[in-house]
């Protein structure tokens, strides 16, 4: 990103400043704004359980932001390198868990990322 003007050096701040409380901007794609998260029991005769979509995602996106900022307070603890390469690879086997949640996103750059990721 290059910072042409006192525009991009304001957008680069509150982004930023989103991210640090966590509270970044994050859309669902189109084909499931308006839908529902169902969960239905294998066992007959159970009720199912179900949310709206948006509910659902917000949770996700928030779990994201969360893992953002430990990854942050990890890198900046004053911690031994070996103890923070350990704690950097938890943090990546989340992020790779969590990437069967993608479908969600509408934006490449809002998914989570593995350890093959950035």
């Amino acid at each position: 990103m290059t910072l042409d003007g006192d525009t991009d050096l304001e957008l680069l701040l509150r982004r930023i400043i989103r991210e640090e409380a966590g509270i970044t901007p994050v859309a669902p794609a189109d084909k499931w704004r308006g839908g529902t998260f169902v969960l239905r029991p294998g066992t007959p005769g159970l009720q199912e359980k179900s949310w709206p979509i948006e509910t659902f995602f917000h949770k996700v996106v928030m779990l994201r932001n969360r893992l953002r900022t430990l990854e942050q307070q990890v890198n900046a603890a004053e911690l031994s390198d070996d103890v923070k390469v350990r704690l950097q690879g938890y943090i990546s086997g989340c992020y790779g868990t969590l990437t069967s949640f993608n479908v969600l996103f509408a934006e490449e750059d809002d998914q989570f990322k593995g350890s093959g990721g950035d």
